[in-house]
């Protein structure tokens, strides 16, 4: 069967990465911003709790391609990486 031709052709840029690839100042901003927020104690531990779930759980291995993932009820579950980081973007 052929390989697909659009296979690793695509950059993937959105309108946000196009933005700060242009603005180096807004950039800076945003890292910033970012760098204190993921370095909040309740971040940190938020972190740590997922990473705990992964390590933990006996259906989760290295590699595996899965996140943990919340529930309705604030449970975790295993969820495909994929679907859990999209659930949330915007829909065009």
């Amino acid at each position: 069967m052929a390989r697909n031709s659009l296979a690793g052709k695509r950059t993937g840029k959105s309108k946000t990465a196009k933005f700060y690839a242009k603005n180096p100042k807004s950039r800076n901003k945003k890292k910033k911003y970012d760098t204190e927020y993921h370095s909040t104690t309740n971040r940190k531990r938020y972190r740590a709790s997922l990473n705990k779930f992964n390590k933990n759980n006996p259906n989760s291995k290295k590699g595996d391609g899965k996140d943990a993932s919340h529930n309705l009820n604030g449970s975790l579950t295993l969820e495909i990486q994929r679907r859990n980081r999209a659930r949330n973007r915007s829909k065009k």
